[in-house]
């Protein structure tokens, strides 16, 4: 496309996404529809993000039922598509399954491309593609504007900015001899591996979907950290070796040829052989060595903040990830926001070290829609939109959000739909937000309705009521179908609720 034909040409907006992930057009989508005047901009040259490049074996971690209850657009639906955008447009929702060609309720890479493509094409999302974000600095001239920002093709001055740029930048570990070996972002495809003996640096998903593309065609895998692995079944959580890796641990079992170590790396180094891997194993301290004709290094990623930091985005841990409020944005610079997987900094109450699933398209994409509404709010005056609840539906109708929400269902402990009390009567419902800005928001009395996992395999209802600036917690019971329209639920709840009518 000429340059003159390109959308947002250098010059000023009220505010700038940067990237053109499911982070960046999902936080676009709900800008449009309040009507927010904004610029993105994408170093790519069409949608996807990573899903442009990753996962390198082609199938995606997330699952997609292309048949589920209540049929695609509807809330249960959207608890078992963790791939689509959401939308509330009908023609805009569910698009993943009508993109998957049933071999799988895991999408390809391909598919998954394909879904973000057609969501930006029909909900006419416009992105100045091919435009690479260089430098930022501040604006010191009086004016509203806080931020200029230089890309590849010019200047752009916002008094917002938001970053959806992924955590996507490799990270190599500080190893002797590390320039010998390869990230997980170089790696070719797994029949290029065959009959040679690989070592992989790492053992969470990169390291194992690795070995598992790899176990057809490599003599030899290793997997080595220090740490042992961590099963997501058992966890309860994304974090950790997802259900479609685990081959590697029945092979590793039987002597097939892989083999997974928990131990420190010491060095790399090339031998007459190959490459001289020594490590010291963790449970004894005792130095080891294999020979290896491929070390990779699936060590995970960094955030790519370029210059941020110098211009005082604090950042924090192995992924450089910037430092945000309860709302994603910059704990130290005002104006500088994050959405997509960057937004997984924030980790919430974090009760049970179950992290919220901000990493992943099925959580941050609620995280965008919350997120434009606040910008509008606090940024531009927009008056936030409110539903009436009379004193007698509340319970009622916050139990059907328990049983059906799937925000809260995905960001389990993390976002919550809130309710605060109206000055003139019953309350207003306020949707969803995050939990702890509820509760660190003091103001109105309400109350506020998560989901909580404990890692035990229970799932229930948790609500926090809030009367004169002070919280309290009552947990619902859990319910082994996970359906809490109950007359039981509905006794607890009023019981909990009562507090708001003294």
């Amino acid at each position: 496309m000429a340059d003159d034909q390109r959308p947002f040409p250098p010059g000023t907006y009220p505010i700038v996404v940067v990237g053109s992930g499911p982070g960046g057009l999902q936080l676009s989508y709900y800008l449009n529809r309040l009507r927010i005047n904004h610029a993105v901009l994408s170093a790519d040259d069409s949608p996807g993000g990573m899903f442009l490049k990753w996962p390198l074996f082609q199938r995606l971690l997330s699952w997609t039922k292309p048949y589920a209850p209540d049929g695609p657009g509807s809330r249960r639906f959207e608890r078992v598509d963790w791939n689509s955008l959401l939308a509330e447009d009908p023609e805009l929702q569910s698009l993943q399954a009508k993109h998957m060609d049933g071999t799988s309720y895991f999408p390809s890479r391909a598919e998954m491309e394909a879904n973000l493509t057609d969501f930006a094409d029909k909900a006419g999302i416009s992105v100045r593609y091919g435009c690479r974000w260089e430098s930022t600095a501040r604006v010191d001239d009086g004016s509203e504007d806080r931020f200029v920002l230089t890309t590849s093709d010019g200047d752009y001055r916002c008094r917002i900015v938001v970053f959806a740029v992924g955590v996507a930048e490799p990270w190599n570990p500080n190893i002797p001899g590390v320039e010998h070996a390869h990230h997980y972002a170089d790696v070719g495809p797994p029949e290029g591996y065959a009959g040679r003996r690989v070592f992989v640096i790492g053992k969470r998903n990169s390291g194992f979907e690795l070995a598992s593309g790899m176990l057809p065609w490599a003599r030899t895998i290793t997997l080595a950290s220090p740490s042992p692995p961590k099963i997501s079944v058992v966890t309860k959580s994304l974090v950790g070796v997802r259900a479609r890796y685990v081959q590697p641990f029945e092979d590793s079992d039987i002597g097939g040829g892989c083999a997974i170590v928990n131990a420190a790396i010491e060095e790399i180094a090339p031998s007459g052989e190959g490459l001289r891997v020594t490590f010291k194993q963790t449970a004894d301290g005792q130095i080891m060595h294999v020979t290896a004709d491929d070390v990779i290094n699936a060590t995970g990623f960094v955030t790519p903040l370029r210059d941020l930091p110098a211009l005082g985005v604090a950042t924090f841990g192995q992924n450089k990830l910037p430092a945000q409020t309860d709302w994603w944005e910059s704990a130290t610079v005002p104006g500088i926001y994050f959405a997509g997987t960057i937004t997984q900094a924030v980790p919430g109450l974090g009760k049970y070290g179950i992290p919220p699933n901000s990493a992943a398209v099925l959580g941050l994409r609620y995280n965008a829609g919350i997120l434009a509404r606040h910008i509008a709010e606090t940024e531009f005056g927009h008056v936030p939109a409110t539903k009436a609840v009379s004193s007698d539906d509340l319970a009622a109708m916050l139990l059907d959000v328990a049983d059906q929400s799937p925000a809260l269902w995905h960001q389990r402990g993390y976002l919550a739909h809130s309710v605060v009390a109206s000055p003139d009567s019953g309350f207003n419902d306020l949707g969803v937000c995050p939990l702890t800005a509820f509760l660190d928001g003091g103001g109105e009395d309400g109350v506020a309705l998560t989901m909580e996992a404990d890692g035990s395999g229970a799932i229930y209802p948790v609500v926090y009521v809030r009367k004169r600036g002070s919280a309290s917690e009552h947990q619902l019971p859990p319910v082994g179908l996970a359906e809490y329209v109950t007359a039981e639920h509905s006794r607890a709840l009023k019981s909990a609720l009562d507090v708001l009518s003294t």
